[in-house]
């Protein structure tokens, strides 16, 4: 009898335990895109290449980080003649900045499955507070897909002849959806 008691006792102190985030790396099948308007017309895009670690627990969203590397020289348009002025001195300058990084450390809980991320975009040199808002689909390949607003002329990012938000809007909406696999 004392030996189920203990063995009860052990297994209710184990269950009771405080769930702790849990490290995950990016898996195939991800994506980050981009969309804005220019002349009034919708164009889209992707950064391939991109990478992604999460530590999260749904229980605990405070306790979350995220981290996002984006090599600029990969943002594509599927137009050649977009690609090439977007990658240039104009727009991402990509010579000259090579990757734009996403950080966030404690998410905060919105309710019914919705998280924000309230991180900093480091994008041609410059930082800027960016939220991110997302759900996560828990498993045995998690997803975070997620949405935000990036502004982009607080990150210079089509300045000059460009700066006009009449020929290319300012805000440039990004979603992503990030399949996970554990961190080894």
């Amino acid at each position: 009898m004392r030996m189920r008691f203990v063995l009860a006792a052990g297994l209710a102190a184990t269950l009771s335990l405080p769930a702790f985030a849990a490290d995950y790396t990016q898996a195939p099948g991800s994506s980050l895109a981009f969309a804005g308007k220019y002349q009034g017309e919708t164009f889209s895009g992707t950064f391939p290449g991109f990478r992604t670690t999460v530590s999260f627990d749904p229980a605990n969203p405070a306790a979350g980080k995220l981290s996002v590397t984006i090599p600029i020289a990969t943002a594509t348009t599927q137009n050649d003649d977009y690609d090439t002025e977007m990658r240039g001195a104009a727009f991402f300058d990509a010579t000259k900045f090579a990757q734009a990084t996403y950080t966030a450390s404690g998410f905060r809980d919105l309710g019914n499955g919705q998280y924000a991320a309230d991180g900093t975009l480091e994008l041609r040199g410059v930082r800027k507070p960016v939220t991110l808002t997302f759900t996560w689909t828990p498993g045995t390949r998690p997803l975070l897909s997620g949405r935000a607003t990036v502004r982009r002329l607080d990150f210079g990012v089509g300045g000059g002849e460009w700066a006009d938000t009449g020929t290319i809007s300012n805000e440039i909406a990004v979603s992503t959806r990030v399949y996970l696999q554990p961190a080894n």
